[in-house]
């Protein structure tokens, strides 16, 4: 299977590292006019010199720097972008924190960025593909929508919320063209995660045994007993983004290397 996204054009919000940014990579490297985003003009043009120099020759990539946990931040970000082949709603917050200490900013603060910005996105972006009779958006959700980590109540509200919101939009556009499902990560090899990782690993422990060591310990559901990669997230986004997975929608596809116990 060939994947050529030659001709469309994708938006990755939240794309200036992690499994973001890889999504971008993805994207461009199947040929696609990748738009990458972040909340500064700085973290997104050195995200767009990354991307650009590994798919040399490929699709093309830009930025856009627009906080889109905003609703200012979606219209900016609407107004430089108008029309999308590929929405990949990516951008997310996340914290520990017990939940009795969670304030209501806190609540808000995740719901508006890991939420709202998606809804506001599809809400523009959605129509317009329908009227073109093509379209992919995609809902970067986690494993945590199905398993609420108690450490991150609010975090894991809002990826559920979103499982939702994307089968709900996939109902309102049936027979369109487009398509709109969820891709649940699980602990995966960020920079966010790493440094996390790095400053609980053992004196002499590498990031790769800190990993399977946190899985072991946190995630023992794991079948892969490691955290994935980026790149592996990034993987299933490109293809549910293609013309080849025409016959999936409504979805919520699990990248989560097995751990969530569960057969659908």
């Amino acid at each position: 299977m060939r994947i050529d996204l030659s001709g469309r054009r994708a938006l990755v919000t939240g794309s200036t590292a992690g499994i973001g940014e890889a999504i971008a990579t993805g994207l461009a490297g199947a040929g696609a006019e990748v738009v990458i985003n972040g909340r500064t003009k700085e973290r997104v043009d050195a995200a767009v010199e990354r991307v650009s120099a590994t798919v040399e020759g490929s699709g093309s990539v830009r930025g856009v720097p627009a906080d889109v946990g905003t609703a200012e931040g979606c219209a900016a970000l609407v107004e430089a972008v108008p029309d999308v082949d590929v929405l990949v709603n990516n951008a997310a917050v996340f914290d520990l924190q017990p939940v009795f200490e969670i304030p209501d900013s806190e609540w808000q603060r995740f719901f508006e960025t890991n939420v709202l910005s998606g809804v506001r996105l599809a809400r523009h972006h959605v129509p317009r593909m329908v009227e073109r009779g093509w379209g992919r958006v995609i809902f970067i959700s986690s494993e945590s929508a199905l398993h609420i980590p108690k450490e991150m109540v609010h975090y894991g509200m809002t990826k559920t919320a979103q499982l939702a919101v994307a089968r709900g939009l996939a109902e309102s556009v049936p027979e369109s063209g487009v398509t709109i499902n969820s891709v649940l990560p699980g602990p995966t090899l960020s920079e966010g995660v790493s440094a996390m990782l790095a400053e609980a690993a053992e004196p002499g422990q590498s990031i790769e045994e800190a990993g399977r060591q946190f899985i072991a310990s946190e995630r023992p559901t794991s079948l892969l007993g490691r955290p994935t990669s980026t790149e592996e997230v990034a993987n299933m986004v490109v293809y549910v983004a293609s013309p080849q997975a025409s016959a999936t929608t409504g979805a919520a596809l699990r990248a989560d290397g097995g751990v969530v116990r569960a057969i659908p």
